[in-house]
């Protein structure tokens, strides 16, 4: 599998997700890698300064550089999918924006990871798409103060029904609107072709439609959300677009591990494990 030229970030929620978040980094470290990204990385949107100190600095102490990050967006294993559309918990979401955007700042990263939100029941969806609108810009202003910027993501319906984001196109044209909002050009794609795929889209061509919207990568195979190679999606069709487009971004990679790191890595043939 053909992967030069492309950049590659551990997930620390996905291939380290069964440690204590202090120790992911050092994880990642130990397995060859120099850049990861995570979930939102506290416990609620407005973390103790002991807390993210402690993080900061099991960031540096490993070596690692976090490229990016999820706002907060609930709890992920249990089924929620962002706070961007959610009118109760609109205070929790600008609360994070504040944290995130300072703690960012602090280490570097510059990519924030938006999550739209499910649709919720009792709430109307068109209220929904105008809050989160207007979330993504309030969000694309606060990047912009440190140089970053804000990607949404489409989910398969098979993994998230209720999350309305399904498709490349749907996303993109949200990310278009919030451009013309706010007068910026830092809102664009969180393309996770892990979900691209499963959806049945067409990935080469959705990567070679929106290259110019396309901020972020996050791969796994499918079914089993494996590592890629695993499953049935065409990977090296899809770095080969990657490549073709010219694609300089950071390839996430958010797949369910063995934890042997022969079998998880095998296929990056430029990484090599530092012990």
């Amino acid at each position: 599998m053909d992967t030069d030229g492309l950049r590659f970030a551990a997930s620390m929620s996905m291939l380290y997700g069964h440690l204590p978040m202090l120790d992911r980094p050092a994880a990642a470290a130990a397995d060859g890698f120099t850049s990861v990204e995570t979930w939102w990385p506290f416990t609620g949107p407005e973390p103790d300064a002991t807390d993210v100190d402690a993080f900061t600095a099991a960031l540096a102490d490993a070596g690692v550089q976090l490229v990016a990050m999820n706002l907060v967006e609930g709890d992920m294993r249990a089924g929620d999918r962002g706070l961007l559309s959610s009118p109760a918990r609109h205070s929790e979401f600008l609360t994070c924006l504040d944290v995130a955007t300072r703690f960012a700042d602090r280490v570097g990263c510059r990519i924030l990871m938006a999550l739209y939100g499910n649709r919720e029941p009792g709430v109307d969806p068109h209220q929904q798409d105008l809050l989160a609108v207007e979330n993504l810009a309030t969000a694309a202003a606060a990047a912009d103060t440190i140089g970053a910027c804000v990607v949404l993501e489409a989910i398969s319906l098979v993994e998230a029904p209720d999350y309305p984001i399904n498709d490349a196109d749907t996303a993109a044209a949200t990310t278009a609107a919030v451009n013309d909002l706010t007068g910026l050009t830092n809102t664009g794609l969180l393309c996770d072709l892990y979900h691209h795929g499963r959806s049945g889209e067409d990935v080469p061509g959705l990567l070679r439609r929106h290259a110019q919207r396309l901020l972020h990568v996050q791969i796994a195979d499918d079914p089993g959300r494996g590592r890629p190679g695993s499953g049935a999606l065409d990977y090296p069709a899809y770095f080969a677009a990657l490549r073709d487009i010219g694609y300089a971004g950071w390839v996430g990679l958010e797949y369910e591990p063995t934890r042997d790191p022969r079998v998880d890595f095998d296929w990056l043939p430029t990484l090599r494990p530092a012990n």
